[in-house]
């Protein structure tokens, strides 16, 4: 008699260390860009017509800042706000939609798509000679750049609501990390100009940051071979069947239609905190070298300790501290110190003092962002885990869209104090708000 068959064994779920793998390789090549923005402006502008987009550009940033009584600094401060502005409307655009499709086709394929086109964004940028394919190529980032939120969903889906928080505390620590090292990858790559050793690429499209494209498209086709490899689909067939049907809708219609009124109250406080981190972001290394005389480098050490305090936050002290007490009181004790950080930061009469409202800012905003991204996950329904944590995203991407060219103007007429306590206000408002929230079911 022949044994029986053995029962097929169930295959094992997708651990959290694949999702933060897949998100960190993500962000190297999304922030490898950030530290040399003025530097591709000025290249840019060499090569450009007098009548092109990007002297257009620069023409009506050049007039603001005139009428707003500042001809140094502030053209410049305005466009690179309106080069990061640009990026996040597309994701702005988009992060609903494809949070959507990855609840009603699967996370998985979803996201083999996003990095897909994000790498072939990539891919142009190695060969945008001009501005004009070097802003094609910013359009197929961002509209592609939906990878984020559909990662985010899947740390749901593996997780129980017990832990669900607290696992957000890892998708925080692995931004952190990425934020850090794709500017330090970017810096050390930027000085490496295919050109100066092969003029003749230059009819290929080839340009001084020709390296750092090539390594941002490499991440992501390691991206691409990681998911393919380890990314196990985390929706059943049964959960997808439950999801509405998936279109690209008005972005603010999809923020007001999501059905729970806790889930929209909780993306409201994590806009307007978002509002005062990004603001922050804008300011700090200008108010740095006009206060202090900082150097690029110095400010770079700054950005750094920003982020290894917010990484030792979201990847060690708040999943302690959402053992022993609740989401809110955590969100709420984020909020707090992140006000006092950003008032400190804002007031501060020596360099010393910008590292404590540092500290306390990195500290709170670690305990803000696991809190509030677990609390949608929490509210929302396990078929909408995509759409809501797209919007989550979605929102996030608005605030970096509308806030660098506002707080840049307002840092050149009002002074760089005046940013961070109304920062702050930003934080504290977003405390009273939060009250009104409920305890989540677990």
């Amino acid at each position: 008699m022949n044994p029986p068959a053995a029962a097929p064994q169930p295959s094992r779920p997708l651990s959290l260390g694949v999702i933060f793998l897949t998100l960190y390789i993500d962000l190297i090549g999304f922030s490898i860009i950030f530290p040399f923005v003025p530097d591709l402006m000025e290249y840019y502008l060499r090569g450009e017509t007098p009548g092109g987009l990007l002297a257009w550009l620069l023409a009506q940033t050049n007039a603001l800042a005139a009428l707003l009584g500042n001809h140094d600094h502030l053209a410049d401060v305005l466009f690179a706000g309106v080069l990061t502005s640009f990026f996040s409307i597309l994701q702005f655009v988009f992060a609903p939609f494809w949070g959507a499709l990855s609840d009603r086709r699967g996370r998985r394929s979803v996201l083999l798509l996003t990095v897909c086109g994000t790498a072939a964004g990539y891919a142009l940028w190695v060969f945008s000679g001009s501005f004009w394919l070097f802003m094609l190529s910013r359009v197929i980032c961002g509209a592609f750049g939906g990878n984020l939120s559909v990662a985010t969903a899947a740390v749901a889906d593996v997780t129980s609501r017990q832990e669900r928080s607290r696992a957000m505390g890892l998708v925080g620590a692995a931004f952190g990390l990425g934020l850090v090292t794709g500017p330090m990858l970017g810096a050390i790559s930027a000085s490496h100009n295919l050109l100066a050793s092969y003029p003749s690429l230059a009819r290929f499209g080839i340009n001084p940051f020709s390296v750092p494209a090539l390594i941002a498209l490499g991440m992501s086709l390691v991206n691409v071979v990681w998911i393919a490899l380890r990314f196990r689909e985390t929706v059943s067939t049964a959960t997808r069947d439950e999801s509405a049907a998936t279109r690209l809708r008005n972005p603010l219609r999809a923020i007001f239609a999501l059905p729970s009124a806790a889930v929209r109250r909780a993306n409201l406080v994590a806009f307007i905190f978002s509002v005062a981190f990004v603001a922050m972001e804008t300011s700090l290394t200008f108010l740095a070298a006009e206060r202090f005389g900082y150097t690029a480098r110095q400010n770079g050490m700054l950005m750094v300790f920003l982020g290894v305090c917010s990484i030792i936050t979201q990847g060690m002290i708040v999943r302690w501290l959402l053992r022993e007490t609740s989401e809110l009181r955590v969100l709420a004790g984020g909020l707090i110190a992140a006000a006092a950080g950003l008032v400190c930061i804002g007031l501060a009469p020596a360099p010393w003092l910008v590292f404590v409202g540092l500290a306390f800012l990195a500290t709170g905003s670690g305990l803000v962002n696991p809190s509030t991204t677990g609390l949608i996950s929490l509210y929302s329904h396990t078929a909408e885990q995509g759409r809501a944590l797209g919007v989550f995203r979605s929102l996030g991407s608005l605030s970096r869209a509308i806030t660098p060219v506002c707080a840049g103007t307002a840092y050149w007429i009002f002074g760089g104090g005046s940013v961070f306590v109304v920062a702050a206000g930003f934080a504290l408002a977003a405390l009273w708000l939060s009250r009104t929230l409920p305890l989540p079911d677990k």
